[in-house]
């Protein structure tokens, strides 16, 4: 029978390799991780058997390293928790790189354990042996290369260095790298290492359960001051971006929306802002902005507040950039630049209930604009161009038709989310990767996100998107709740019909459209999931509804290439009032 401490900590273990891999994962148990993703190999069975035997931690497995690493960055998300991916060495540790790239722009905390050779089996053709050593170069915020286990180096250098990394990792949310060298052996003996004498000098770590060292933050943020009287007196704009969505979120978002109104300021909240869909929202702003009369009316604004950045409406951002502004203030958590335009003149890093909560009050403000009256013939022109069988008709469905959480896919999903849907009575949450805004990981992302919620799960995206993730269709089969997975089949890159691409001879669609010609029904019926191929609006609404009510489901949109460039540029005249091109 194995020792243990009071705590419950091991003194005896299979190999001194294990040794430190529990004193790493009990230490980032202690500091709040609760969730820990694994992909199957053999240098890192250490890591693998101390986290399967961990009663505090819940393991999550995929056989795809890339969809593994997306998986945690939608864990972590959800959760709002440091997530620990484990992986063996070689290309595997490489397969994370796309995941560790949106974490960092996202500021999602993830703790990457990567188990790699010693050093003397690098670059003599050992098998398996890459150089690991920060693999993820300007990617993490945080990297260390730990020397293999050693009795002779003291185990509090261990606990320091996880306790410091995760310091830093709060500070600047983000990702880190830690890579684990271990010696053979990596498997248990005929006997177990007794470590109790090496662990003996952590002394009351043993008996406790709180990390080793504890890393105190009493940096205050400055609130605006007697500034913000002199900001809230303009006419101004309030701009939501990105805030991420959790329950807590919601109600931040919810603040914001009753500063517009306290303000009288008029409120353009993307679709990642969880007030998409509130009826204080100027919800078809993006469509709204090709009319002239709102754009001018908007342009009257002198000083925008936004919160949350990485907007995805690209009118919107042009807006914003040729404005005249005479101040903009950007709040946002992340210590992240996120002024594409340079725009901004005060910047505060909090979440936006810690910013409004520090402003002073002041009495109610009668709007400014006409901006409500303006943006109803954008809405009524769409209503009547959404009841086609089509991208633009099904993503204006699906807003009304959603429960609980929404991942949008990147390239034309994330627009077209953006632009459609009508206001709702309940709330949505609302997600996607916009960090890199890349189109792999989506699948695993949007499960990973679903593992933390306990409401149904869709994910809509493009065809080239699921293709690029098509292996974490295996992982759906583990949800506990309903998932939708929307897949909008337009045969390759449509998006390049709406890009200056070149057109000339085969360019377009060789070069960048790349059309597969492929169907999703046999893909569903491999991995074990529902499939349905609505035709049209009435079928997709009861193919969805259904979907919604349990177990996994994937939903294949099957439309023309040129349909949905078509629609939107006979939406954009429509709005302008030009004649449609014959």
């Amino acid at each position: 029978m194995t020792a243990l401490t009071s705590n419950g900590f091991a003194q005896a273990h299979a190999t001194f390799n294990h040794v430190w891999a529990a004193l790493t994962l009990e230490e980032l148990y202690r500091l709040g991780v609760r969730d820990v993703v694994l992909a199957p190999g053999s240098r890192s069975s250490p890591l693998t058997m101390v986290a399967s035997e961990h009663a505090g931690l819940r393991c999550h497995c995929h056989f795809d390293e890339r969809g593994l690493g997306f998986m945690a960055l939608g864990i972590a998300r959800g959760s709002q928790r440091p997530v620990v991916i484990i992986t063996t060495s070689g290309t595997a540790v490489a397969n994370l790189y796309p995941a560790v790239v949106e974490a960092k722009l996202f500021g999602v905390p993830l703790i990457v354990l990567s188990a790699d050779r010693p050093i003397e089996l690098l670059d003599n053709g050992s098998n398996q042996a890459i150089d690991q050593r920060d693999i993820f170069s300007r990617h993490t915020i945080v990297h260390h290369d730990l020397p293999p286990p050693d009795a002779e180096i003291k185990a509090a250098f261990v606990l320091s260095t996880i306790d410091q990394a995760v310091d830093q990792q709060r500070r600047t949310t983000g990702p880190i790298h830690i890579n684990c060298r271990y010696r053979e052996p990596l498997y248990p003996g005929r006997c177990l290492v007794d470590a109790s004498d090496y662990l003996a000098p952590l002394g009351r770590w043993l008996t406790t359960s709180t990390p080793w060292s504890d890393w105190q933050d009493s940096t205050a943020i400055p609130g605006p001051k007697s500034e913000w009287e002199t900001f809230a007196q303009h006419k101004g704009m309030i701009v939501v971006g990105r805030v991420e969505g959790n329950a807590d979120d919601f109600q931040q978002a919810q603040q914001v929306v009753e500063l517009s109104k306290q303000l009288g300021w008029p409120l353009l909240a993307d679709v990642q802002s969880q007030v998409r869909f509130d009826p204080q929202n100027l919800i078809h702003f993006d469509l709204a902005l090709h009319d002239v009369r709102f754009s001018a009316e908007l342009a009257n604004a002198e000083v925008l507040l936004q919160f949350g950045g990485r907007l995805i409406s690209k009118r919107l951002t042009q807006f914003i950039a040729q404005q005249p502004w005479q101040d903009v203030w950007l709040v946002e958590p992340l210590p992240q630049r996120l002024d594409p335009d340079y725009c901004v003149k005060r910047r505060l890093i909090c979440p936006p209930a810690d910013f409004i909560a520090g402003l002073p009050e002041i009495p109610e403000q009668t709007p400014w604009h006409q901006l409500d009256s303006l943006q109803r013939r954008t809405s009524q022109l769409l209503e009547e161009r959404c009841t086609t069988f089509s991208e633009v008709g099904v993503c204006h469905q699906l807003a009304q038709l959603a429960e609980g959480q929404l991942f949008i896919g990147n390239s034309l999903p994330a627009r077209l989310m953006n632009m459609l849907g009508t206001h709702r009575q309940t709330p949505l949450r609302v997600l996607a990767n916009r960090g890199a805004s890349g189109i792999d990981g989506l699948i695993a992302t949007a499960y990973g996100l679903s593992c933390t919620c306990s409401e149904p799960t869709t994910i809509v995206l493009g065809d080239t998107s699921a293709l690029h993730d098509l292996n974490s269709l295996a992982l759906l089969k583990q949800a506990t709740q309903p998932q939708v997975v929307v897949v909008l089949n337009n045969d390759g890159g449509s998006i390049f019909h709406m890009l200056p691409v070149p057109k000339e001879g085969e360019l377009l669609e060789r070069y960048y459209r790349q059309p597969h010609g492929l169907s999703f029904e046999y893909a569903a019926k491999m991995f074990g999931l529902g499939y349905s191929a609505p035709n049209s609006l009435d079928t997709f609404a009861a193919a969805y509804t259904q979907a919604l009510q349990v177990g996994v489901t994937l939903i294949e949109v099957t439309v023309p290439h040129q349909q949905v460039a078509d629609d939107l540029k006979a939406l954009g005249l429509a709005i302008r009032g030009e004649p449609r091109e014959q």
